[in-house]
């Protein structure tokens, strides 16, 4: 999370490090950390950003707004879609774990889980 919470602090308005951010919304470090990249990936994509957001993260739309209240609104997240331009590997995070390419990682990571425990 240190290239996030980098981008973070030089973001005006947003909390300094992605646990803070988790923290003030009520999640896990790691799933504020993937909300923010979803923000940031679905920001210059067709459609509103917070739906978008909230189908590749499976959050509901209500704590995806919240996220992105936090990080500063709409403008603030302009700037981090900058600083993630510069930094293309905080965004690979969803192409990671997304293995179907279906633009969800859910389904897959629901599956991984499946396979640790046994059942298919």
């Amino acid at each position: 999370m240190g290239l996030l919470d980098g981008i973070l602090k030089q973001v005006a308005g947003s909390p300094d490090t992605i646990a803070q951010l988790a923290e003030k919304v009520g999640i896990d470090a790691g799933l504020a950390e993937k909300a923010v990249a979803a923000l940031g990936q679905s920001h210059p994509e067709d459609g509103d950003t917070v739906e978008l957001a909230a189908n590749k993260t499976g959050l509901d739309t209500g704590k995806v707004t919240e996220i992105l209240g936090q990080l500063g609104g709409e403008g603030a997240l302009g700037d981090i879609v900058g600083k993630l331009g510069e930094n293309p590997q905080l965004l690979s995070v969803f192409d990671m774990l997304d293995r179907d390419g279906d633009g969800n990682p859910l389904d897959d990571i629901a599956g991984m889980a499946k396979g640790l425990f046994g059942k298919d």
